[in-house]
């Protein structure tokens, strides 16, 4: 198979990765995909080992990562992405964002690959601009308890594009908005596995704050094909790929509820520190450079993920996972 269609998925095992692996499985790509298990899981992508183009590695990207052969693309997508696991392993995410970028970046330099990396709307901070563009430096708070993650992705790109300008590696940065959809974690914390978690297990549905904080959640299959179009293209500053439609996390409660037929109340609890008051993508940038807008409404997204949640077994929906995020309150 040609080199520039071998491909390096990190974070393979994930809610994204694994959701990748079969994109680049389908435009034909070899697909060499690589987790350390510690958030991923081999079910989400249990259905590719059967492929001969697809090959998967137990490695942790923190430590030296060697790929036999020829390599055309790396798309670093390995890191802890909820309060819940940046709470359980802070080091382990600033290790990842550091060491596994520059690890991951060597190999990218060796092999003569374009590399991209999976950056985040956390690095907007609590934003003081809205809706947030590229060119917004952010409002972080670099010891808060959300430090670890967003300090982490914010060097993450200053090392990417350092490597670009000094060492004339093809880099590209994404920056990804809140994204749903099948094979999230139920219990990780995040507001849309919550809500329907809750509702599932006939718990009132938690809100952190008065609600009218604003998120944009983006299908999955829509970030994927932004995704794809960024790596495949010439532009090398970072790139928002999110879904615009702002909402209020009450307004969401109330979705969800309806989505779900459920009679359960919205209880209140006090909002997490540096928890951002508001989120929205400018994505003019993604528009114009990659002639991309998400496709897929809410509601037909919210249906598919419900329906994906619904035929877990039992004992995934009442893990306990989610109860760990009454320390992040308390910081």
């Amino acid at each position: 198979m040609a080199t520039k269609k071998r491909v390096l998925i990190t974070g393979a095992a994930g809610f994204l990765g694994s959701h990748l692996c079969d994109r680049f499985i389908k435009e034909g790509f070899e697909v060499i995909a690589m987790d350390n298990l510690i958030t991923g899981d081999l079910k989400n992508i249990e259905h590719l080992f059967r492929l001969p183009q697809f090959i998967f590695y137990e490695h942790d990207v923190s430590n030296f990562v060697h790929v036999p052969g020829k390599l055309g693309y790396i798309l670093h997508f390995a890191s802890p992405a909820s309060p819940i696991d940046y709470l359980k392993i802070p080091i382990q995410t600033l290790k990842v964002g550091s060491l596994g970028t520059h690890n991951l970046l060597g190999l990218a330099k060796a092999k003569d690959a374009r590399i991209l990396v999976a950056s985040t709307s956390e690095v907007y901070g609590d934003p003081t601009v809205h809706p947030q563009k590229e060119t917004y430096w952010g409002n972080v708070n670099p010891v808060g308890p959300r430090g670890v993650y967003d300090e982490a992705k914010r060097f993450q790109e200053a090392l990417t594009m350092a490597y670009h300008n000094f060492h004339g590696v093809e880099t590209r940065i994404v920056r990804i908005f809140n994204t749903y959809g099948p094979r999230m974690r139920l219990n990780d914390g995040r507001v849309l596995p919550a809500f329907i978690g809750q509702a599932l297990r006939g718990e009132d549905l938690t809100i952190f704050g008065d609600g009218s904080q604003t998120r944009s959640f983006c299908y999955v299959d829509d970030l994927v094909e932004g995704i794809y179009r960024l790596l495949l293209s010439d532009y090398v500053e970072p790139v928002n790929i999110g879904n615009p439609d702002e909402i209020t996390i009450r307004e969401f409660a109330e979705e969800i509820i309806k989505l779900t037929n459920t009679t359960q109340k919205v209880v209140f609890k006090p909002l997490p520190k540096d928890d951002p008051t508001q989120r929205k993508p400018d994505i003019s940038r993604a528009k114009e450079i990659l002639g991309w807008t998400p496709k897929i409404k809410r509601a037909e997204g919210l249906k598919i993920t419900y329906e994906y949640f619904k035929s877990l077994p039992k004992e995934a929906l009442h893990k306990k996972e989610h109860n760990d995020f009454e320390k992040y309150i308390k910081r």
